[in-house]
């Protein structure tokens, strides 16, 4: 089989990841073709700053845009920029010029400053395709899917619904096939029976459509947070499904931070992107790791090949 072709975004060039990107190259290119949305002018400033040559095979999709790169700063024409290179590396997956998407870090806040009304690639994602896109992290050893994301935390009870809980299950479950899953609740002790919360019911009645929709046991929950990740609740568990952001990314990234990805699921694309942000205080320093990114390029190539290896060896 030929090397797939991978559509990078490129991110915030104000943080990590046209460093990362660069430094990189040279591996991934073992395992894939990849197509870099980034101009000339905007690649050679980068290289500039970092006192580094570009590989002669650093293959570039013009995205259109100058603008003075300033380390570690938010900037409006930054996050436009960062956008704009997204859009084109969906828009190569959409016309068949690439196998798949993986993505750098953007900043929300720059984003928000260009005028741009999403959150962050998921929404966008969820948007333009008018699917219901998961955001899942994790590495083969813990994956956690979020059932919400970027909201705030005091918004958070309004979305246990029964209704929109079953169809999140059922489109994960479409996602991953038969794995056995943990449901998390949302309240301390899972609610301890309505003492502490009665949002746990809603959860719980999910649960059980989905599993009689199912005609199996894969759902399991809701699970009381504070045991979910432990070793001996983990030796049971790959999956788990939190119920707000730092439910779930918290004890995630407390474990396997250096390795995980992110990964888009119930898409028409493969899109996966490193599970860390724009890192703005060591930006241009030298400093950044490769390990999240490499192991994105490798989730996604696994995705395009059937063999995306989804629980631990």
């Amino acid at each position: 089989m030929s090397k797939p072709t991978l559509a990078i975004s490129i991110g915030d060039l104000n943080g990590v990841g046209i460093e990362i990107a660069l430094k990189a190259h040279d591996e991934i290119t073992k395992l894939c073709t990849p197509l870099y949305c980034i101009n000339k002018t905007m690649l050679d400033m980068a290289c500039g700053i970092l006192n580094v040559q570009a590989p002669k095979d650093f293959n570039l999709w013009h995205v259109e845009g100058e603008f003075q790169i300033r380390a570690g700063e938010v900037d409006s024409a930054c996050g436009k920029y960062s956008y704009d290179s997204f859009m084109s590396a969906i828009k190569l997956c959409e016309e068949k010029r690439a196998d798949g998407v993986v993505t750098m870090p953007i900043h929300k806040e720059a984003w928000m400053r260009a005028g741009l009304e999403f959150k962050g690639h998921t929404d966008l994602l969820r948007r333009h395709f008018k699917k219901d896109a998961i955001m899942m992290l994790g590495c083969p050893q813990m994956f956690v899917a979020l059932y919400t994301e970027h909201i705030p935390l005091k918004d958070v009870p309004s979305y246990m619904q029964t209704d929109k809980l079953l169809s999140f299950l059922l489109d994960f479950h479409k996602s991953i096939g038969d794995k056995r899953v943990a449901v998390l609740g949302l309240n301390p002790h899972a609610g301890d029976n309505g003492v502490l919360g009665d949002e746990e019911r809603e959860i719980e009645e999910a649960i059980k459509k989905a599993n009689q929709t199912l005609g199996k046991e894969l759902f399991f929950g809701a699970v009381v947070p504070d045991i979910a990740f432990t070793p001996h609740f983990r030796s049971s568990f790959n999956y788990f499904i939190a119920m707000y952001h730092d439910q779930g990314l918290a004890p995630l990234k407390a474990l396997y931070f250096e390795e995980s990805v992110n990964i888009s699921l119930n898409l028409p694309i493969i899109r996966t992107s490193v599970d860390h942000g724009t890192a703005f205080d060591i930006a241009y320093t030298g400093q950044a790791k490769t390990l999240s990114y490499l192991n994105a390029v490798k989730s996604a190539i696994s995705l395009y090949t059937g063999r995306f290896r989804v629980s631990a060896p």
